[in-house]
C-alpha cells in the first residue's frame, strides 16, 4: 500500500474530573525495520538522561520531585509492524496543589523539554549516557533466555513471523545495540522527530488548559510536511505464511518444565469475533485449554492463549511436564477442533463473553489504558469509543465464532525441552 500524507502531530485532550492526576504520553510511531530496532529501544532510556535545561536524571528527578512528587516513565512498545516509543508523565491536578502553581502546564513543558530538547556535546547526545544505557539494553537483551517462558514466546513469534516486520526482536540485537554511537543516535533522533508520527494525549481534570508548546522546537515544527507508511491491513501476515505447512522447532535447554508455544494464523475479518473465540480457547479459567489441558489432564502447570488483534493470530502458551510433549499438542489441537465443530457450552460462551466485557469495563478506570486504547483505535483508523467497542463484544454471537474459528491454522509449533 502506497505512504498517504496524514497529520504527523495529533493532540487530544481528554477532561475528566475522575482522577486526581493528569496524565500526558507522547507516542512517536515508526515502521518496523532490524536495523533501526536497537536504536528505537535505547532512545526511550538516553532521553531521561539529560536535557539542555536539566542536565542529569538526578536534576530531572529533583524537579519532578518539586512538582509535588510527578512521575515520568518511557519505554517502547510494538504493535502490528509499528515500533512506538512512549513516554509519560504523571501530576496531581492543579486544583490540590498550593499557591496556584500550574502543575499541570509544568508537566507538559517537562515532558516536551525531556523528548525534543536532549542533552548534546557537539552534535550528538552526551557520550556517558549512551555507553551506560548500552550496557543496560545489551543486559536485558542477554537476560532473554533467563525466563523460560518469556523466551520461548518470543522465539515463536521470531519463527512464526520470520519474513514479516514483526517477528523482530523488541529490543534489536545485541550486534546492533554495539553498532550505535552518541552521533549516530542523535542522527537517527533527529530523523525520528522529522518522521514519525507523534501522538500527544493529555487526560485530566486541567487537560483543556494545557499547552502544547510545539513552536518552541524546531524538530517538531519540521515534523508537519512528514509521511509515514500507514498500512493499515499490515497487520495481517505475509499470505504465503498462512498456506505453507505447520513448522514444528524444537530447541533444547536446561529447564525443568517443557515450554511449549503454538502460534495459529487466522484469516477472519470479524476481530471482535476471534476476540471471543481466544477467550473461550484459552482466556480465563473457564477456557478449554484451561479446562481440558490443565486441570481435567492434568498435562500443564499452566495454559492461556493470546490474541494479537493486529496480526490476526493466536498464541497458545503452556508450561508441561517434559513428557507430555506429544499428549499436549493432541489435546490442544482437539480443544480448536471442538470449537470449529461448534461443540461451545453456554457457560464457556457466556463466562468468556463477561470476561471481555469486565475487562473492557476496567478500562475506564484507568487513564493510561483508555489512551493506549485511544491511541491504537486511531493509529489503526478504526475510531471506536470504548462503548462502542464494548457493543461490537457483546453483540457476537455464537456462530459468529464457529465461523472465526473455520479460519485458523497452525502455523508453528515451538518447544524448549531438556
Amino acid at each position: 500500500m502506497p505512504s498517504k500524507n496524514i497529520k504527523m502531530i495529533n493532540i487530544k485532550k481528554i477532561k475528566t474530573d475522575k482522577f486526581k492526576i493528569n496524565e500526558i504520553a507522547m507516542f512517536i510511531t515508526l515502521p518496523l525495520k532490524k536495523e533501526t530496532m536497537s536504536m528505537n529501544a535505547i532512545l526511550p532510556n538516553v532521553l531521561p538522561r539529560g536535557t539542555n535545561k536539566y542536565k542529569t536524571q538526578l536534576e530531572i528527578s529533583k524537579k519532578l520531585e518539586n512538582m509535588y512528587g510527578a512521575a515520568f516513565n518511557s519505554g517502547l512498545d510494538k504493535t502490528g509492524n509499528y515500533a512506538v516509543l512512549k513516554f509519560y508523565i504523571d501530576s496531581i491536578s492543579n486544583k490540590y496543589v498550593l499557591n496556584n502553581e500550574n502543575v499541570a502546564q509544568e508537566s507538559m513543558d517537562l515532558l516536551l523539554d525531556i523528548v525534543c530538547n536532549p542533552l548534546t556535546e557537539k552534535d550528538a547526545f552526551k557520550k556517558e549516557y549512551v555507553e551506560q544505557e548500552k550496557e543496560n539494553l545489551i543486559k536485558k537483551i542477554e537476560s532473554k533466555k533467563d525466563d523460560k517462558a518469556y523466551y520461548a514466546y518470543e522465539r515463536c513469534i521470531e519463527e512464526m513471523f520470520k519474513n514479516d516486520p514483526y517477528g523482530i526482536y523488541k529490543y534489536g540485537e545485541i550486534e546492533d545495540v554495539k553498532a550505535i554511537d552518541s552521533k549516530k543516535l542523535y542522527e537517527y533522533y533527529l530523523e525520528v522527530l522529522k518522521t514519525g508520527k507523534i501522538d500527544i494525549y493529555i487526560s485530566g481534570n486541567d487537560a483543556n488548559e494545557i499547552n502544547v508548546n510545539i513552536g518552541e522546537y524546531k524538530v517538531l515544527k519540521e515534523n508537519n510536511d512528514a509521511e509515514i507508511e500507514k498500512e493499515i491491513n499490515q497487520e495481517k501476515s505475509n499470505e504465503s505464511e498462512k498456506i505453507a505447512e505447520e513448522k514444528v522447532i524444537k530447541e533444547k535447554s536446561d529447564v525443568t518444565q517443557g515450554k511449549l508455544i503454538i502460534g495459529l494464523n487466522a484469516n477472519c475479518n470479524n476481530k471482535y469475533a476471534m476476540s471471543m473465540l481466544n477467550a473461550i480457547l484459552g482466556g480465563g479459567a473457564n477456557s478449554k485449554l484451561f479446562q481440558n489441558v490443565r486441570e481435567k489432564a492434568s498435562l500443564a502447570y499452566y495454559s492461556s492463549s493470546r490474541y494479537l488483534r493486529r496480526k490476526d493470530a493466536i498464541i497458545i502458551r503452556t508450561g508441561i511436564k517434559l513428557e507430555n510433549y506429544d499428549k499436549a499438542v493432541k489435546i490442544i489441537k482437539e480443544q480448536i477442533n471442538e470449537i470449529k465443530k461448534g461443540n461451545i457450552t453456554d457457560f464457556e460462551f457466556n463466562s468468556a463473553k463477561q470476561l471481555l466485557l469486565s475487562s473492557l469495563k476496567e478500562l475506564k478506570e484507568s487513564q493510561e489504558d483508555q489512551i493506549t486504547f485511544d491511541f491504537d483505535q486511531n493509529l489503526f483508523n478504526e475510531n471506536l469509543t470504548l462503548d462502542e467497542y464494548y457493543n461490537k463484544i457483546e453483540n457476537v454471537t455464537m456462530n459468529d465464532v464457529i465461523e472465526a474459528s473455520k479460519t485458523i491454522a497452525t502455523n508453528t509449533i515451538y518447544y524448549l525441552e531438556k
